[in-house]
C-alpha cells in the first residue's frame, strides 16, 4: 500500500514541478497548481511540503536565475576536491553513504563486453527513470521526462554496446530507491574512461544544496586548461542525480546544458536546495 502511495505522489511532484517550472514568473497559484492536479488547495500544499521540504510558493523562489547565481558566489571551495580526486574505494561521497568501484581502463575499451546489466523503470519527483546495475552497482539512471523512455534506454545501452541486458527492476530497486532517497544503501559501478572517472569523483563531493563551477572542477582535479575536456566529461555522467553533474554551472551562474533536458537540472536545484533550508530550519 504504502508503494502504492509512494508512486501515486511521486507523479504528483513530479506534475507540479514540471507544471512550476513551465510557468511564467511569478509562477502559478496555490489554487491554480491545486486545480490542475485535482486535489484541493490545502491538500496539495501538505504533499508537496511533506516531499519537496518546502511550500510551493518557496520552492519557485528557487528556479530563478538569482538564485543559480547566489548559489556560485556562495559555492562550495573544491581546493580539498584534488586530495578526493583519485580515491577509490568506500567513503561519504556527496549525500549518500555509497559503496562503488570503478571499471578499470581495459574493461572500458571493452564496451562493457562479459557485463550483465539489469534494468527497469521507476518513478521518482522528477520523471520516470530508467535505471541499470550490474552485480558490483548502479551504472546507469537517466530521466526520461523530456526525451521518453525508450530514447533514455537507448542513450544507455549505447555507451555499452558489448553487454548483455536483461530486464530485471527488482534486482536493482533497492539500489534505485535509496539512490533517489538520497537515504544511503547504494551501491555505484561507474563505467568511463579514467579522466571521466576522476571527473566525477569530483562531482560526487559536492554537497546537496550547493554548486560548483567547471573550471573549478578542472583545478580540483588538477586539469586547470582542461575546462571544455570536464564539461564533456560531465556531460557523459551515466549516473544521474547521484553522481550530480547538475549541481555544475558556469561562472556567470547559468544553467548551461544538461543531458536530460534543463527543466529536469533546474528541478533538481530548486529540490535540493528547499531540503537543504528545511534541514537547517
Amino acid at each position: 500500500m504504502r508503494a502504492i502511495e509512494d508512486q501515486y505522489h511521486y507523479r504528483v511532484i513530479a506534475r507540479a514541478l514540471a507544471l512550476i517550472d513551465a510557468a511564467p514568473a511569478p509562477g502559478p497559484s496555490l489554487e491554480t497548481l491545486a486545480g490542475a492536479l485535482g486535489m484541493s488547495g490545502a491538500h496539495f500544499q501538505k504533499v508537496f511540503s511533506a516531499w519537496v521540504g518546502v511550500s510551493p510558493k518557496r520552492y519557485q523562489q528557487y528556479l530563478t536565475l538569482d538564485h543559480a547565481r547566489a548559489l556560485i558566489a556562495q559555492r562550495l571551495p573544491l581546493e580539498a576536491v584534488a586530495d578526493k580526486a583519485g580515491l577509490s574505494g568506500a567513503g561519504r561521497l556527496h549525500d549518500l553513504f555509497l559503496r562503488w568501484e570503478a571499471m578499470s581502463p581495459g574493461e572500458h575499451a571493452r564496451g562493457g563486453a562479459g557485463l550483465v546489466i539489469r534494468h527497469g523503470q521507476f518513478g521518482s519527483v522528477f520523471g520516470e527513470v530508467v535505471a541499470m546495475g550490474t552485480d558490483r552497482g548502479l551504472c546507469g539512471i537517466a530521466f526520461a521526462a523530456e526525451i521518453g523512455a525508450e530514447a533514455a534506454r537507448a542513450d544507455l545501452t549505447r555507451r555499452w554496446p558489448a553487454a548483455r541486458y536483461e530486464h530485471a527492476p527488482e534486482t536493482i530497486r533497492p539500489w534505485v530507491e535509496a539512490a533517489l532517497a538520497q537515504s544511503g544503501g547504494s551501491a555505484l559501478h561507474l563505467i568511463g574512461a579514467p579522466f571521466q572517472i576522476k571527473v566525477w569523483e569530483a562531482l560526487l563531493t559536492i554537497p546537496s544544496g550547493q554548486v560548483t563551477t567547471y573550471g573549478d572542477i578542472a583545478g580540483a582535479i588538477g586539469a586547470p586548461r582542461a575546462v571544455r575536456a570536464v564539461g564533456t566529461a560531465v556531460g557523459r555522467n551515466p549516473l544521474a542525480f547521484v553522481i550530480p553533474c547538475h549541481r555544475a554551472l558556469r561562472k556567470s551562474g547559468a544553467m548551461g546544458g544538461y543531458h536530460w533536458g534543463l527543466p529536469v537540472k533546474r528541478a533538481m536545484l530548486a529540490w535540493e536546495s528547499a531540503r537543504a533550508e528545511a534541514a537547517q530550519g
